[in-house]
């Protein structure tokens, strides 16, 4: 079996051969090596993955807030990879073949209930530094809406215990200051108090959010992480980070909560983003028109 750098090289000059723009060779190399790290991750390798391994990819890509777009030329590029690997020989099946491109399309995000949510942050053992810092994670995901860049982008400096508030950089480097509330903060505060000191060690870092080794956790790392505690606590739907903040901004407007401050709260710049919202809310209000009028 030949090396993966090989083989990467062997689909670079196929991809030459096929007479391919230059950009696009350049963005299919780079999406296959973002796959190969993402499946030395899982314990698998690009000649050893199948497709359930692939379709975690996407997810991770979802988890990413990569647009379906962008996740659909990465898709192709993988898709293309698997297609030259069968013709130069190396693999006799090819795992990808099933592998779906996205409709590009506004579609209703994936939302929990508010007890599911509950289950799972429940789930994080607070006898442990680490789990101190996962209960930390989970509850300032749900209590503030935020991107996983953005919570693993967090800084101490960043959160105000005295006023329960984030200051939180977003897309376009644009600066918001985001509520989290009493029970994200007494999860903080025992993470930054009892756990981050534990895991830290002797090291410094200013982040807020670290791994075993004391540095900043990666999104690998906490998409493995929230993983864990989605088994752990039952849920058998798909569950991210993005599927907090979505089920963020649904659960606070099912609560009656203004649409516009909910713009502000997710960071979105354009309201139409936010807009996506309202049909869950209709979606939700149906159902409890069907469950509790006598005509429903």
């Amino acid at each position: 079996m030949k090396e993966i750098s090989d083989l990467i090289a062997g689909f670079e000059n196929h991809l030459i051969a096929q007479g391919d723009e230059l950009n696009t060779i350049s963005a299919y190399i780079s999406d296959v090596k973002q796959l190969d790290k993402f499946l030395i991750s899982q314990g698998k390798t690009l000649t050893t993955a199948d497709f359930n391994t692939l379709r975690d990819f996407i997810h991770y890509l979802f988890d990413m807030g990569l647009s379906p777009v962008s996740i659909n030329r990465k898709i192709s590029a993988v898709k293309g990879f698997y297609r030259y690997l069968l013709f130069a020989k190396v693999l006799v099946n090819n795992p990808a073949s099933e592998l779906e491109l996205l409709k590009v399309g506004r579609k209703l995000p994936p939302t929990l209930s508010v007890a599911e949510v509950s289950a799972i942050i429940e789930s994080a053992d607070e006898k442990t530094a680490l789990g101190l810092r996962d209960r930390a994670c989970l509850e300032l995901l749900y209590a503030s809406g935020l991107r996983i860049s953005e919570l693993l982008s967090l800084k101490l400096s960043d959160v105000t215990m005295d006023s329960e508030l984030l200051s939180v950089i977003g897309k376009g480097s644009k600066q918001r200051f985001v509520p989290f509330g009493k029970k994200a903060g007494q999860a903080i505060d025992e993470y930054i108090n009892q756990g981050r000191p534990l895991i830290l060690k002797n090291r410094s870092t200013p982040f807020l959010v670290l791994n075993t080794r004391g540095k900043r956790l990666s999104r690998i790392g906490f998409w493995k992480i929230m993983r864990k505690y989605r088994i752990k606590a039952g849920i058998r739907k798909r569950v991210t980070p993005h599927t907090f903040r979505h089920s963020f901004a649904t659960h606070l407007l099912e609560g009656g909560a203004d649409l516009r401050a909910v713009q502000e709260l997710l960071g979105h710049a354009d309201i139409s983003t936010t807009q996506i919202y309202t049909h869950i809310d209709r979606e939700y209000l149906k159902e409890i028109h069907k469950l509790y009028h006598p005509r429903g």
